[in-house]
């Protein structure tokens, strides 16, 4: 694997997101290799997974490269799969999982982090959907996780604002579970030594009754993100955002 690292150290899993020329953005090669390290972590022992991003920014979210070829049904139901499979896992992976969030993470990239039950963060870190600068509604469970975070009404403001909150913000709204001002990977190791320390089984079964419960709605807003995007990738606002980013330039959008 060259886009994502995966180590097994002391009883923890970690596994990093390596773009960072690219801001860690989550092409197909990424993602499928990131659900490779994430089956790979399910095998094993350990009962503690971090997951984290080299460089600057945990996530800028899925490449915008990929939307080039969304019309080719073959190819979008291959990214969307593997998405789906991501993100289920991790939601129902009988381990404790810790999102360390350096830097900037956006979109798809929330969404990956928001799957975790613990998110960790720096006080300069910056969380946002931006799935609307491109036209899109959220995938990978965003609205799922965004909701049960928030509650319905915030989570659609949030997701509208097309903006992101810094990490103090975030931990206010609820988004963040634990603030640090020191490097955000040490900070997830220590917290996850300390779990490896606690009456873990109990803490795993907690986990695993509510998830576990949760499967089939999560299933459903993963199907309807599904169906969603397939139908944005058509409107004249999809189309507007991916240019005016690629150009570099603000989109002029019109509501179609």
């Amino acid at each position: 694997m060259n886009t994502v690292l995966y180590q097994s150290i002391d009883h923890i899993s970690y596994i990093k997101l390596n773009r960072p020329d690219r801001y860690n953005a989550l092409n197909l090669e990424m993602l499928d290799e990131l659900l490779q390290a994430i089956e790979q972590a399910e095998k094993n022992e350990d009962r503690v997974l971090i997951l984290t991003g080299e460089g600057k920014a945990f996530s800028a979210g899925g490449d915008i490269s990929m939307m080039s070829d969304w019309s080719n049904k073959q190819f979008f139901d291959d990214v969307m799969q593997t998405i789906e499979k991501i993100v289920s896992k991790l939601f129902l992976m009988p381990k404790l999982v810790i999102s360390a969030v350096n830097g900037s993470t956006a979109g798809l990239g929330l969404s990956l982090a928001l799957t975790a039950d613990y998110i960790i963060a720096e006080k300069e870190a910056q969380l946002g959907m931006l799935f609307l600068g491109v036209g899109l509604a959220p995938d990978g469970g965003g609205h799922y996780w965004v909701e049960k975070r928030l509650g319905t009404h915030q989570a659609k403001q949030f997701i509208w604002s097309m903006k992101q909150v810094n990490g103090l913000k975030a931990k206010e709204m609820g988004l963040v579970d634990i603030l640090v001002e020191e490097a955000v990977l040490d900070a997830a190791t220590m917290h996850g030594k300390k779990l490896l320390a606690a009456p873990l089984e109990a803490m795993i079964k907690t986990k695993m009754l509510y998830h576990t419960e949760q499967r089939n709605t999560l299933k459903r807003y993963l199907e309807k993100e599904r169906e969603n995007q397939w139908s944005l990738r058509l409107t004249e606002d999809h189309k507007e955002g991916v240019s005016a980013f690629l150009e570099k330039r603000q989109p002029m959008f019109t509501g179609k």
